[in-house]
């Protein structure tokens, strides 16, 4: 799970290692907020009304889900390629529902270098300014509340570096498990 604040960059580096790192399968979420500028056509969330995505929590359609500054937002019960590991990227308080029913799962903290660079990130996806006050001071509290149940920590200060330590986060993570899915094999 890649988790962290808004302007982090969850979005550009779950894309980014998707498009690199061979076998993983990013879970797109849905939310009820009005799709920002481009994110339609990039498929970063399925975009429902209020009414669509309750009715899909009543049938128990979703892996996890929250209500996030008004706006519900949530993740339908994955159904990766056979063969995939999954990748989800998700407010901390889905992580925390994640982590009660799979405990197995890595969880990264994606922070942005400084709340000036992360409020600068928001500006340029097109938050006004009450949004942006609004997504820095929750994303105080969710860096918080993602330190505590965060297996790795990473700060997104340059792109192609941040994507070389998530990628050995997921390279190490895979070979972990495959360990302890194969103890005798050295």
């Amino acid at each position: 799970m890649l988790i962290g604040p808004g302007g982090a960059g969850k979005g550009t580096l779950a894309a980014e290692l998707v498009a690199t790192v061979p076998g993983l399968w990013l879970s797109r979420s849905w939310t009820t907020r009005e799709p920002r500028p481009g994110e339609q056509e990039r498929g970063a969330y399925v975009f429902v009304g209020h009414s669509t995505f309750e009715q899909a929590v009543s049938r128990g359609e979703f892996f996890e889900w929250a209500e996030f500054l008004g706006n519900l937002m949530g993740t339908p019960i994955p159904h990766p390629p056979e063969g995939s590991d999954v990748l989800l990227e998700i407010e901390v308080q889905g992580a925390e529902q994640v982590l009660a029913k799979r405990p197995d799962a890595t969880v990264i903290l994606l922070l942005p270098p400084s709340l000036d660079v992360q409020a600068e990130r928001l500006a340029a996806r097109g938050d006004d300014e009450e949004q942006i006050r609004r997504r820095v001071e929750k994303g105080v509290q969710e860096v918080e509340r993602g330190r505590k149940i965060a297996h790795h920590t990473v700060v997104n200060d340059d792109l192609g570096q941040t994507l070389g330590e998530l990628t050995a986060i997921v390279d190490g993570t895979r070979t972990a498990a495959s360990r302890a899915a194969n103890p005798e094999e050295p």
